[in-house]
């Protein structure tokens, strides 16, 4: 770590529980961010200002008008534009020292497999139940910490699922496919300072999650009601019955 790093990074090297050796933890550390929307854009602003070392950002629409009230990486001029695109040069300006790699496909399959054996951590940012089930199982096969984020209307909730501890549930513990609803944002509404909060939550766990700092919430789920500004905490168990990471057949154990 040279000087201007020591310098620009000063205030959480400070922290007695970050030190230098958090610092440089991060700098080493490589996250994927699936999603550079609501909560994408706060998550990735706030890692990528941390000094984490590298970034790749996956996400497959374009910009719009209506992402503006609530997804702080795009501008206005922005408009049409591919949002990892727009996201990988706005996190540029903000630290040019960051190595961040947009992705403008839909990961899915092998690529999705590839990209989250690649990372040290995946940060679940999507908007839908499909890819958020996909995202899971290719963090359990890879053994990858995944930080899952959702956020509608005025509600949100933000939990860790980490597969390294065969005893620990994974996000299909917490929802099975069948029978959910799928909500969106573009039906149902949202605040945008909620989802600032969610992805920034996200950012913080992804970042004691790579330095080792802390507790992570690993094995519980937040839930925040915004109207109220209330949090409940659920503890989350392990499904010996999960089809993705329970000891039965068809779980997400070796290759997809």
């Amino acid at each position: 770590m040279d000087d201007p790093q020591l310098l620009r990074y000063s205030r959480q090297i400070l922290l007695p529980q970050f030190g230098i050796e958090g610092q440089q933890a991060l700098l080493d550390s490589h996250a994927l961010i699936i999603g550079a929307g609501g909560l994408g854009s706060p998550a990735a602003l706030y890692l990528a200002a941390a000094g984490i070392g590298r970034l790749s950002i996956a996400d497959d629409d374009a910009v719009e008008a209506s992402n503006l009230q609530r997804q702080i990486l795009h501008r206005e001029q922005d408009i049409g534009r591919p949002k990892a695109e727009s996201a990988r040069d706005h996190l540029r300006q903000l630290n040019p020292e960051l190595q961040v790699e947009a992705i403008t496909e839909r990961l899915q399959g092998t690529a999705l497999e590839e990209r989250v054996r690649a990372a040290d951590l995946v940060l679940d940012c999507s908007d839908n139940f499909t890819t958020r089930f996909a995202i899971n199982a290719a963090s359990v096969r890879q053994r990858k910490p995944l930080v899952s984020g959702a956020a509608i209307r005025l509600e949100g909730q933000v939990a860790v699922f980490d597969l390294r501890d065969d005893d620990r549930p994974c996000y299909r513990c917490l929802y099975r496919e069948e029978g959910e609803l799928e909500e969106t944002c573009a039906e149902n509404g949202v605040l945008g300072p909620l989802v600032g909060i969610i992805g920034s939550i996200q950012a913080l766990e992804a970042i004691k999650l790579l330095t080792g700092m802390g507790k992570a919430l690993t094995g519980r789920l937040l839930i925040l009601d915004g109207m109220s500004m209330e949090w409940r905490e659920m503890k989350l168990r392990k499904d010996p019955e999960c089809p993705v990471c329970g000891r039965t057949p068809g779980h997400a154990t070796g290759n997809p």
